[in-house]
């Protein structure tokens, strides 16, 4: 069994191992690939510079031209100078999605001298689930030992990589960068100055690329091209534009916008357009139960789900459970009826005086009131409200027949039928009265 003392040395020589690998095979060996034959001079030179105590000081020294940040200035303007910060948001701030929505999902980003990016991918490395960077943080022993021998000299080491974190400077923004005054009660201002919030960015873009462009995505737009079933379904994001941040150099932006390969998706931030076919009145039919109605594919769909429901607890004793269930789908059947006729109010002609108009008296007054400006004898009608029962009954009856199946009538014994017909009765009392309301 391995003490505490032999699993410390165990760590340090992995740290050891993994940061001479990074060295080796990240840094010294493409400069090498480089190297024409015959530059004997520059290879040893380079072989000097990347011995792991000579790479890591000028790392040292070179970090504190980078600062890691989760809203950066740059993607204003390349230009831009002032301060980026690294904040996880407003938690308070619940009803907008923001930094605080992904928390410490985010990816944070960094900035500051390209040429010195390298050291934040050094800091990115992984040993036993932390990164260099959160072990010079919390001034690992294991990392000091690896560093260096000369434990002074790793300390400092340590903590110029631990500064990487930390705001560098006062706040203060520049010409080139966004600016808002916002003006104070009486006189004076506070400047605000909006940040690139690059860390969410980068989940939203990682996100996106992942249901477009995965090989599960991939093979689930196959499958549904070919009408094949599949595991899962994928997503789309229509009318998407791609905003392009650093030109040929994303890398002078900053570490995320080289990994977004300086994308950033833009989202349509628009009310949604709806196209649907021009609306035809019922013509040649003496009642839209008689099939416009019930053709409609979400009315189809409730009678189905209310009708197996209700054959599926025949043999139930019926309970508030079954009785709130009914109700509930016999709702969602008065709501499609309602919105049915507000469509066909929208008709605003006198669509009912066709000569191909069939409908009985009563579905004229409900679906066509504009008539009535210009019909006295039509007015006469619509203004006395007796159309109204009718339609709640009509109603009534449609969704009775359309229940029933063939040779089989609902399947209720006597009390539960007149339980049916008062949950009935209960919903047409709440159709009656948006009838009411469209006066």
């Amino acid at each position: 069994m391995e003490t505490t003392d032999e699993q410390d040395d165990a760590l340090v020589v992995q740290i050891k191992e993994k940061i001479k690998t990074f060295i080796r095979e990240e840094r010294l060996q493409p400069k090498l690939d480089k190297l024409k034959e015959g530059e004997d001079e520059k290879r040893q030179k380079l072989l000097q510079d990347h011995r792991p105590e000579s790479w890591i000081a000028d790392a040292a020294h070179r970090v504190g031209q980078i600062q890691q940040v989760t809203h950066a200035r740059k993607y204003t303007h390349p230009d831009a100078k002032g301060s980026n910060i690294s904040s996880q948001g407003n938690p308070e701030a619940r009803q907008w999605v923001a930094s605080h929505s992904i928390g410490e999902r985010g990816s944070p980003d960094v900035v500051g001298n390209a040429a010195a990016l390298d050291v934040y991918k050094f800091l990115r490395l992984e040993i036993n689930g932390k990164t260099l960077l959160k072990r010079s943080s919390e001034n690992d022993s294991s990392l000091l030992a690896a560093l260096s021998d000369n434990a002074e000299q790793a300390t400092v080491w340590m903590e110029s990589f631990a500064a990487l974190t930390e705001r560098k400077g006062a706040p203060s923004s520049h010409t080139l960068a966004k600016q808002i005054y916002w003006p104070l009660t009486g006189e004076g201002y506070h400047l605000l100055a909006p940040l690139f919030p690059s860390s969410l960015v980068h989940k939203v873009w990682s996100t996106l690329r992942e249901d477009r462009f995965s090989e599960e995505a991939k093979a689930a737009r196959e499958a549904r091209r070919s009408n094949i079933p599949f595991a899962h379904g994928y997503r789309e994001y229509p009318n998407v534009v791609i905003q392009q941040f650093g030109g040929t150099n994303p890398q002078n932006i900053s570490q995320l916008n080289i990994e977004r390969h300086g994308e950033n998706y833009l989202l349509p931030s628009l009310p949604p357009q709806w196209n649907s076919d021009p609306l035809k009145p019922p013509l040649r039919v003496e009642s839209v139960f008689d099939g416009w109605f019930a053709r409609r594919r979400r009315v189809r769909e409730l009678v189905k789900i209310l009708s197996g429901f209700l054959y599926s607890v025949q043999e139930v004793k019926s309970n508030r459970r079954i009785r709130n269930k009914r109700i509930e789908l016999v709702g969602y059947l008065v709501d499609e009826m309602l919105l049915f006729a507000a469509e066909l109010r929208e008709l605003d002609v006198p669509w009912t005086l066709h000569e191909s108009c069939k409908l009985n008296i009563n579905e004229q007054c409900w679906f066509n009131p504009v008539r009535a400006k210009t019909d006295p004898e039509f007015s006469t009608v619509y203004n006395s409200g007796e159309w109204k029962e009718d339609i709640c009954k009509h109603f009534s009856n449609w969704l009775n027949a359309r229940l029933s199946k063939p040779n089989k009538p609902l399947p209720f014994d006597e009390s539960s039928a007149r339980q049916w017909m008062g949950d009935l009765e209960k919903e047409l009392g709440l159709l009656h009265l948006e009838v009411d309301s469209y006066e």
